[in-house]
């Protein structure tokens, strides 16, 4: 019975895992900030850890997390009502509906990162991915890399185009087939 539960362990963990960006950016589409999905998030987790056994078909693990993400999101409104932007449950509600909708898209277009990541030349690849690591300045990482911070961003937007195109043809490739 132990070694059954570890595993059941080992999946949640996976999952969670592969899909929290995924959970997170539900959460965002549902709250007025990044701080409040740093507070929704572990809520999230532990009710979906404690109900895992629930859930029959792992490959509807995101979509799942996501329900249990939409009532925390209304639980943590509730408590915060005091506050003065507080958007109404049947808003919230809306809001979830439509965000869920857009799951496997985002889906799909996170996959669609990483595989166009994953094709940059390792110097564009550390540059990009270095300009979204938080705590870090854009003069600081135009000083790393020899570069005005004027030609760092104009690197960064054909890079960025580059991505973009990449993402565009993989999916449009992906829904084709």
């Amino acid at each position: 019975m132990a070694d059954e539960s570890h595993i059941t362990d080992e999946s949640f963990v996976r999952l969670l895992s592969t899909y929290e960006p995924v959970i997170r950016s539900f959460l965002r589409t549902l709250l007025p900030s990044f701080e409040d999905v740093d507070q929704v998030m572990p809520e999230v987790a532990l009710v979906a850890w404690r109900k895992f056994d629930q859930l029959h078909d792992h490959e509807a693990f995101p979509r799942w997390a996501c329900v249990i993400a939409r009532y925390e999101v209304m639980t943590y409104r509730r408590n915060k009502a005091r506050d003065r932007i507080v958007l109404d449950p049947d808003v919230v509600a809306k809001l979830a509906d439509e965000a869920a909708d857009d799951l496997s898209l985002h889906s799909q277009q996170m996959n669609a990162l990483e595989h166009c990541l994953k094709k940059l030349p390792k110097d564009r690849r550390e540059l990009i991915l270095a300009c979204y690591t938080p705590k870090k300045s854009m003069r600081d990482i135009a000083l790393e890399a020899n570069r005005s911070e004027n030609s760092l961003y104009q690197l960064l937007r054909r890079i960025r185009l580059e991505l973009q195109d990449c993402i565009e043809k993989t999916i449009s490739k992906e829904s084709t087939l």
